[in-house]
């Protein structure tokens, strides 16, 4: 069986970066097609697949061209990549990788991080939308054809899979697909975190620093409380109004390795999530280190972390139900008296490791073209009943 993976653009390091490195993982031979590729500003271990590009890399190769130029060169770009000679074409997508061409017959299972955002949210863009009349409704015009071809393009996948309950219901309501969507969580990289023997007193947030994340309101708490310290870790288009809010009691990083990032992890006394994501993988990231989480409780928080309600024995998270300062003010004192077990936190982020992603992925795949079995490491032609696919809990 032949298979090839295509991604959005590869310039980036971001939790739908890894599945697609994990996919790569599940179909090592499978090159990855894919409309710009950055091989210095996206994970290294791209660097051993085959990464194949559109014409899209002679114009730029990075994330604010891409977004500059997505309508409507990205489109034609994607759109004029014509993939030949594969059985099964496994699509990771928020935007253009699903304007890709394939031949008759072959199965295009698409993994939805989400709907493309510009097309069917444009309001949540809040910085555009607080523009004066003209730039608003340009950007809501061009949106409003954006959601058109998107809808169009989307009906070329024979097969959904994506992160969480919510994008499989807001997937449904959008694309209308043919099939049920089928939920496969996203792993968390277990091997790259650990337990620290002891916690130091400051808190973490590790996002990229965009509106939508509301680092603000963590800064904004954070400064009526001077006697607790906050770590940023993170870079965007706010770095440098959001350093200027800060008080001194919190710090900014940027560009850490593994090890240190790793080690800010599990040191931190909890990690900070105030935005509502789709999935977001950071979250997983800090149980892994056996680090709770205080996050607001909406989106795909509701899928991989246990709330505090009674006892903290086993819950992974305290979950605040408004995304003010005033509502992270408190949740920050709630946690102050509560004790979270990091043992318990670290069993819990196991559910999602990378080999159970991969044999899901595998066995979907093997569910959808029949005659094909997934042995250690290679496929064979032997048919095998499908193992149901289930939402990790």
């Amino acid at each position: 069986m032949k298979v090839a993976i295509v991604h959005d653009e590869l310039v980036r390091r971001g939790g739908a970066e890894q599945v697609v490195l994990s996919m790569h993982k599940a179909y090592p031979d499978a090159p990855i097609y894919t409309l710009c590729y950055n091989a210095d500003t996206t994970y290294p271990e791209f660097k051993k697949a085959n990464v194949i590009t559109s014409w899209f890399q002679k114009i730029g190769n990075n994330e604010k061209l891409v977004k500059a130029l997505f309508f409507p060169f990205a489109m034609l770009a994607m759109r004029s990549m014509k993939l030949e000679g594969f059985d099964v074409v496994l699509i990771s997508t928020t935007h253009c990788a699903k304007y890709i061409r394939v031949d008759k017959g072959t199965t295009v299972i698409t993994y939805c991080h989400t709907p493309f955002r510009l097309a069917w949210r444009p309001w949540s863009y809040e910085n555009i939308m607080k523009k004066n009349w003209l730039v608003r409704n340009v950007f809501l015009l061009v949106a409003a054809m954006l959601k058109q071809f998107d809808k169009l393009a989307a009906r070329r996948s024979d097969y959904y899979l994506t992160n969480a309950i919510g994008m499989k219901e807001a997937i449904e309501e959008a694309y209308k697909p043919r099939r049920e969507v089928t939920i496969i969580n996203p792993s968390v990289k277990l091997q790259n975190f650990y337990l620290a023997q002891q916690v130091k007193d400051y808190y973490l947030v590790v996002s990229r620093l965009e509106p939508y994340k509301k680092v603000d309101l963590v800064i904004d708490a954070f400064n009526s409380m001077p006697d607790k310290k906050l770590v940023i870790v993170g870079k965007g288009s706010m770095e440098k109004d959001l350093k200027a809010r800060a008080n001194t009691n919190i710090s900014f990083l940027n560009s850490l390795g593994a090890d240190e990032l790793a080690r800010l992890y599990a040191e931190a006394k909890a990690f900070l999530f105030p935005q509502h994501e789709d999935y977001g993988i950071t979250p997983l990231e800090a149980a892994a280190s056996g680090r709770p989480v205080i996050a607001y409780g909406k989106g795909g928080v509701l899928d991989t972390m246990i709330p505090w309600n009674i006892s903290t024995a086993q819950a992974t998270a305290l979950f605040f139900k408004e995304q003010t300062m005033a509502a992270v003010s408190h949740a920050i004192d709630k946690f102050e008296h509560l004790y979270f077990d990091p043992a318990f936190i670290r069993q819990h982020a196991q559910r999602f490791s990378e080999n159970i992603f991969i044999k899901k992925i595998q066995r979907f795949v093997q569910s959808v073209i029949p005659g094909y079995f997934v042995f250690p490491e290679r496929l064979t032609t032997h048919p095998v009943a499908y193992d149901v696919v289930e939402q990790s809990q």
